[in-house]
Parts: C-alpha cells; structure tokens; sequence
C-alpha cells in the first residue's frame, strides 16, 4: 500500500490516475513483477503482486520516484507526495492470497463509491470480469477458483475481510461531501491551490472546515496542511466565540476515501 503523506489526495483527476497506471505498467516490464490486483482510491493505492527480477524497496522506488516528479510538475507543487515507505505484508497461502485480492477488489463498495463491485473503473475487477487485463495477471487466481464464475461470485460475497492496518470507516462526512465543504469556503479545488493560498486566509478556512465538522484527518487530507498544523491552528480558536457558534469536540477518525465519476472503463 502506497499513501499520500499525511492522507492527502495523490489523485486530483483521472488524468491523475492514468498516469499512473502508464507508469505501473512500466515499471512492471522493468521489474518482471507479477500483478494479481490493483485499486486506486484517492489518497492510498492497494498492489497485489508476486516480485520478479526486483525487490519491493526498488519497485515501489521507481513507481512512486516518476509519479511524484510526473505530479509535482503538474500542479507546480515540492516536496514529498507519499507518506514514508510503502507499506506491505507477506502473503503465503492460498487463503491469504485470495482473502487480500478480494479485499482490495472490494475497497471501493467499502468506501461508498460503488454499490457493489464492478461499477468503479480504477480497480483489477473489471479484468477479472473480461477475463484479461492489460496490466493485471488473472491466470493464477482465475486457475484457484477453477473459472472466472467462481471466482467472481467469491469476490461479490458481502464480508470483514481485513488487510494491513486499515481502520473502520467513519460515515459522519464522507470525502466526496468533504471535498465540496472544503471547495465552498476556500475557492480551492485541489490540495496545491489551497498551499497557495496567503496564510491568515488558509488559516481562516482551517477553523471553517472544523466548524463545518470535517475531521482534522480530513483537513490534512484535502488541503495538504500537516495534522499537526490543523491541530494547532484549531486549538487556538478563540473558545467562546467558538462556543457561541456551536458546541464542538474534537473529533478525528480514520475515514476511507471516496473519489470521482465512473464514465469509461480502464483495465
């Protein structure tokens, strides 16, 4: 698993999500890795792959090294994009391997983009639907089930399957209404044009969106401020005039994320 640092958004647009698939791809001729499965969420990717010629330190060093240099161009940004190192887990039986591929296949119903697998087109599913892929290899799990049947009314099935440290969603805003809180009171539709924004009005819309009740998590995310930053600056509000608009606890959570229109398929 690959995180935008402090949970922010890795993927502004679709365009955003080709790209990186584009270089998926290549690294993935380069390394002679397997792929059994892939999901790209907004602010994390999920990978299910088996190495080949190259270590994970290396694959995940070129796959993530072209992607930033690719974004921080784009969106005339510095810095680091994704949080320390990948994060990974050894999977080593059969079970394992297929509760992980059903996991990731099922991320985004879990998160409330999709009402069930198959309508979202950043995911292996729909490879495994055809029966082939471009960049994911479903000989091996196709073969486990003995058809492409089974093996699909496996993935469908309603289940806790649970994987690295992933923690339970909390449903009070999701991302997608986040998003359009944070748009209404910034002006700002991406994480890069709210650093540009001048700091007494960033900060300004840091107290907003608490006062709207989106997660300190969730400001992080959107706005690419660091959690610390968030705390600090909504720790400072003044707390009667705070009080006089509304009563607030501080909240936080471990939220999914939820991301943009399904109009084509890519697989």
């Amino acid at each position: 698993m690959m995180r935008g640092i402090n949970r922010q958004t890795i993927f502004e647009d679709n365009g955003d999500k080709h790209y990186f698939l584009t270089v998926l791809k290549q690294c993935k001729e380069k390394a002679g890795f397997e792929l059994y499965a892939f999901c790209l969420m907004s602010n994390h990717v999920h990978l299910l792959l088996k190495e080949g010629n190259e270590p994970l330190e290396i694959i995940f060093k070129r796959l993530g090294s072209r992607y930033v240099v690719w974004y921080n161009r784009k969106y005339e940004r510095v810095g680091h994009l994704f949080q320390d190192r990948f994060r990974s887990e050894n999977v080593e039986t059969e079970q394992a391997f297929i509760t992980v591929l059903r996991y990731i296949l099922q991320n985004p119903m879990k998160a409330g983009i999709e009402p069930r697998p198959g309508s979202y087109r950043w995911s292996s599913y729909l490879a495994y639907e055809k029966g082939a892929g471009s960049i994911t290899d479903t000989q091996y799990a196709t073969a486990l089930f003995g058809g492409r049947d089974q093996l699909l009314d496996y993935i469908r099935q309603i289940n806790d399957d649970f994987a690295l440290d992933e923690s339970p969603y909390d449903w009070r805003i999701k991302e997608e209404q986040a998003k359009e809180i944070m748009t209404r009171i910034s002006s700002c539709a991406s994480a890069s044009e709210f650093q540009k924004l001048a700091p007494a009005l960033r900060r300004k819309c840091l107290e907003e969106m608490y006062l709207e009740r989106l997660t300190m998590g969730q400001i992080a995310r959107l706005t690419g401020v660091s959690k610390g930053t968030v705390s600090k600056t909504i720790k400072k509000m003044d707390s009667e005039s705070v009080v006089e608009r509304r009563s607030l606890i501080l909240h936080e959570s471990n939220d999914c994320d939820f991301d943009f229109d399904v109009d084509s398929e890519i697989w």
